[in-house]
C-alpha cells in the first residue's frame, strides 16, 4: 500500500463513508510489477514509487474532478516512468471530462513515450 492524495471520507447523512485513500504496488510472479494509483490528485512522490518498484503499468485516474486530469497524469506517468498507462476513474458520469484521447494528447505534448491502454467497461487486457 503506498500514499495516494484526497480527502478521508464523505459525509452521506451524518455517516462517514470511505476511509483513507491509498494506492498499491503489486509485483506478481515473474516480476511484472503495477501501480495501481486510486482516487488521487499528482503528487510528486510518484518519483520514489518509480525508484522503489519500477512499475511496468500504471492505473491512473483522469477524470479530473476529484482526482487527476490528463494532464496530470500525463506528467505521472513521466514521474512514474511506466512503458504503459490504462486510465481509470473516467466516462462514468457527465462531470468526469477527462478522457484516453486528451492523455494521449498531453503524454505528446510533454514527449512522454507512455502508451495509452483504452480498455471498454467489462473488457479486459
Amino acid at each position: 500500500m503506498v500514499r495516494a492524495d484526497h480527502g478521508e471520507g464523505i459525509d452521506v447523512e451524518g455517516l462517514e463513508a470511505g476511509g483513507v485513500a491509498a494506492g498499491y504496488v503489486v509485483r506478481c510472479p515473474g516480476g511484472f510489477t503495477f501501480y495501481h494509483a486510486g482516487d488521487t490528485a499528482l503528487f510528486s512522490d510518484m518519483k520514489l514509487i518509480r525508484e522503489l518498484y519500477a512499475p511496468d503499468l500504471a492505473f491512473l485516474p483522469i477524470g479530473d474532478l476529484y482526482t487527476m486530469d490528463p494532464r496530470q497524469a500525463a506528467m505521472a506517468c513521466s514521474f512514474l516512468d511506466v512503458p504503459k498507462v490504462i486510465p481509470i476513474h473516467w466516462g462514468t458520469f457527465p462531470v468526469l471530462t477527462g478522457t484516453p484521447a486528451a492523455l494521449r494528447e498531453e503524454l505528446d505534448q510533454l514527449g512522454v513515450p507512455t502508451e495509452v491502454v483504452e480498455l471498454e467497461p467489462g473488457g479486459s487486457w
